[in-house]
Formats: C-alpha cells, structure tokens, sequence
C-alpha cells in the first residue's frame, strides 16, 4: 500500500486520495448528503487542511471524534 502521509504525496495526489476516499459511499460527494452523521458540514472542506499540507488525515479524524458520548439504545429484555 502507497503513503498517503503528506511528506509522500503531491498536493495533487492528496485531492486525489480524498476523492476516491469519499467515492464510497456513492457519488463522491457529500453535497446533500447527511448520512456519515459527522457533523462537520462539507466533508470536502473538512479534509482541506490535508491537501493544503497542513494537517495529517489521522490528526483530522481525531479531531473529528466526538469528545462526548451518550449511552442509550439499549435493548430491554
């Protein structure tokens, strides 16, 4: 498997491995789209600081993840 850490790539290729990271869920794009449930408004623009070179695809997620969660869904048996 290629790097795809930012010292490895080219800006180019970097817009290229979030565009087939976000072809799987369809169409490749989240425009209207509410189904990852992230709750980071464009996806597309999430990801930006990684193709500009800035910020590692594992830093973004991290700070994607919610800080809190919520117990529930439980099943009552």
């Amino acid at each position: 498997m290629r790097s795809i850490l930012i010292k490895d790539t080219t800006r180019e290729e970097r817009i290229q491995i979030i565009r087939q990271s976000l072809n799987f869920c369809g169409k490749g794009s989240c425009e209207f789209c509410g189904g990852c449930s992230m709750g980071v408004g464009s996806i597309d623009k999430l990801y930006q600081p990684y193709i500009d070179g800035k910020m590692e695809i594992s830093e973004i997620n991290a700070r994607s993840v919610p800080k809190t969660y919520e117990l529930g869904g439980g099943r009552a048996d």
